[in-house]
């Protein structure tokens, strides 16, 4: 202490220390009731005097560090202190609202007068009496807030006073110390330094109470909470600076008592504290024992269940082929199981193994209709292995298979149903600590296989489905070779029967060796359409009129013989030369199988705008609109004997793919006209 100072500087520091305490306390319980604060009347209450607390002690350090310049503001700011206290008491007993604002009014003037006698003995220069008089005040209040005390707890029905009583004991610690600090203060007649210092220590240790308390009351529901992530890194960053601490004191004495090998054994010994502690960090059974003691101990249920259930759907979201492994690695994370196993019924019967993870493979099969699929699928339980082991009358009798009881350390079976079947078990190895299983972790671990039974489900009828599209690939290019194989064999007959009429004509020689020529090459193209596939051969710019030349050429040996109308000449088009060629043969061959003898075929080639326009018209039966509506494009439908019903379908699947429309115009009785419209390939 220095000399000229007062008396009451000695304990500054404690004091000002003290009621720092204090004020973290009051203003950290604050923060926690902030954002319920509308909840009800004594959760707006209970706010407001731990603000007025919080400022009251903050209030006290700073006056101490002026040196009590301004004491009158810290009377108030007691004052307001203490009436919030008295005001959140009389709310909790709940008087009538006229009641309450009398009673209200009474100790405000109470607890303005130690503040008013304050205020003048400090500027008035007044006589001692004064102070006297203000301390008797404030033992009046702290005596009040006593007997408030115990009538709220005296007053609450003895089934909820474990929800107020640690309260009772915060706001009663609070005015039993100013009852001590004041009654002694009137004994004798001046504030003990010592007891003054330390009352913001005694009020800091009442907020956890409170805080308590209001955890147990809804209305006083805290506001927010600590995570379990943070939780645990905060458990772990505390173990370890422990550790650390414990092991930095043992390498000191280690060094003072170790003379000139000191430094060395010192060094060793926290490098090697360091690796042990690092090693200790990365178990996977420590973090677990970790996590089921805080699950245990500080919340009321054992999961997160917003953290557990966005964690296992991400791991089954993911995109991988690896669904059977993640789907394990998803379910034993749940309850800290290191392996396990999965099964899935297939077509013949059987749930056969699909996946396994820090388990080796199994061969085991399981019949759907033996006792433990039946027994999963009836009773949707998750089977206690060992238990079931040992007590198998839980579990009516159930005798396990060998072979599952075979599985390395075998624990849990979790069952995946889907729409009330069983689409899958799970099988999980004993966890890294030992868990005791109960109705939560049943129900999770069900519900969880429900959830992973659909994903599973999705990505089997994703694969049935690949493969029913490659078949249908498969089957519809077949459709397509059949298809031209059937108007080649149907060219041949046609020239073969003509062949016997004309076959010492020159021409019709020369027709016939065309015609041959192009059939061969036809079929060479299909067979290597089936021994590799249909090539994506980049479109490329072709002359139409080129092509409908080679098109109708192609069936001048037909009757009646079609004509080529050239009305524009180099019209260019982009497209696939041997597919568009296959199209406009179709469309040629359709309208001379649809026309009699004595009927007129007709090719017309011609331009309208930006647009190169192939005419087909034939003077045959025509078709009706119903028919040209709802039958003509329709694959695999047809009105003739030996055809597929595909070529007017695949035609016009082509045309759309290289930009362009297939128009139809027909009547019956009337003949019918074919309209292929393709855009021009600029140069």
């Amino acid at each position: 202490m220095m000399r000229g100072q007062p008396a009451w500087l000695g304990v500054a520091d404690g004091a000002a220390l003290s009621h720092g305490l204090a004020s973290l306390a009051f203003f950290a319980l604050g923060l926690l009731l902030i954002s319920n604060w509308r909840a009800r009347q004594h959760a707006r209450a209970l706010l407001a005097a731990c603000l007025a607390t919080g400022a009251w002690a903050t209030g006290t350090v700073v006056l101490v560090l002026l040196e009590r310049r301004l004491a009158p503001a810290g009377d108030a700011l007691e004052t307001l202190r203490t009436l919030a206290w008295l005001v959140f008491l009389l709310l909790l007993m709940a008087p009538a609202r006229a009641r309450l604002r009398a009673i209200v009014a009474g100790i405000a003037v109470i607890a303005l007068a130690p503040w008013l006698c304050s205020v003048a003995s400090s500027w008035l220069a007044l006589p001692l009496p004064a102070r006297i008089i203000a301390s008797a005040c404030r033992l009046l209040l702290a005596v009040l807030g006593m007997l408030l005390v115990e009538q709220w707890y005296r007053n609450t029905p003895p089934l909820t006073r474990w929800g107020i009583k640690f309260a009772c004991l915060g706001v009663g610690g609070l005015f039993a110390y100013d009852f001590y600090l004041y009654s002694d203060a009137l004994l004798f007649r001046a504030i003990n330094e010592d007891i003054w210092a330390a009352r913001g220590i005694v009020d800091a240790l009442c907020a956890p109470l409170l805080a308590v308390s209001a955890a147990r009351n809804p209305g006083w529901a805290l506001g927010l909470s600590v995570s379990r992530q943070m939780l645990y890194r905060s458990a772990a960053l505390l173990g370890s600076a422990i550790y650390l601490l414990a092991m930095a004191a043992s390498a000191y004495y280690l060094r003072y008592f170790g003379g000139t090998w000191g430094a060395l054994m010192q060094m060793a010994y926290l490098g090697g504290a360091a690796l042990l502690l690092a090693g200790v960090l990365f178990s996977g059974s420590l973090r677990a024992k970790l996590k089921v003691s805080i699950n245990k101990h500080f919340y009321n249920a054992i999961f997160d269940y917003r953290e557990e259930w966005l964690r296992f759907t991400r791991a089954l979201s993911e995109d991988g082929p690896a669904l059977g492994e993640r789907t394990i690695q998803a379910v034993a994370q749940l309850v800290e199981s290191r392996a396990g196993a999965l099964w899935i019924l297939r077509e013949q019967g059987q749930f056969a193994p699909a996946a396994s993870w820090n388990w080796p493979p199994s061969s085991w099969s399981e019949p759907a209709s033996g006792s433990l699929c039946q027994f999963l699928e009836a009773r949707q339980w998750v089977i206690d292995v060992p238990g079931c082991r040992q007590h198998p009358r839980q579990y009516g009798g159930l005798v396990l298979p060998p072979a599952l009881l075979a599985l390395p350390d075998v624990w849990l079976l979790v069952p995946l149903m889907l729409h009330g079947q069983l689409f899958a078990f799970v099988a999980l190895a004993r966890p890294r600590t030992p868990i005791g299983l109960n109705w939560e972790i049943r129900d999770v671990l069900k519900i969880a296989g429900s959830q992973a039974a659909s994903y599973l489900a999705h990505r089997e009828s994703l694969d049935s489905l690949m493969v029913s599209r490659q078949f249908e690939s498969f089957n519809r290019m077949s459709t397509f070779i059949v298809h031209d194989l059937k108007n080649l064999v149907f060219q041949l007959s046609l020239l073969l029967s003509n062949a016997e009429k004309h076959r010492a004509n020159p021409a019709f020689q020369e027709d016939m060796l065309g015609t041959l020529d192009h059939s061969v090459q036809k079929m060479k193209t299909l067979l290597q359409k089936l021994a590799l596939g249909e090539a994506a051969e980049a479109p490329a710019p072709l002359q139409l009129d080129g092509l409908l030349r080679q098109a109708v050429a192609a069936k001048a040996s037909l009757a009646p013989t079609p004509r080529l109308e050239i009305v524009d000449g180099g019209l260019t088009v982009l497209a696939h030369r041997a597919r568009l060629e296959r199209v406009l043969g179709h469309l040629i061959q359709n309208a001379i199988e649809a026309t009699p003898g004595d009927g007129t075929v007709a090719v017309r080639l011609l331009r309208e705008r930006q647009s190169a326009v192939v005419e087909l018209d034939d003077t045959g039966q025509g078709m009706s609109e119903q028919f040209i509506r709802e039958r003509l494009f329709k694959p695999f439908d047809t009105t003739k004997t030996a055809g597929m019903g595909i070529g007017v379908f695949e035609s016009r699947e082509y045309i759309r793919e290289v930009g362009g429309s297939l128009e139809v115009r027909s009547a019956p009785q009337a003949g019918t006209t074919f309209r292929v419209i393709l855009p021009l390939h600029a140069a």
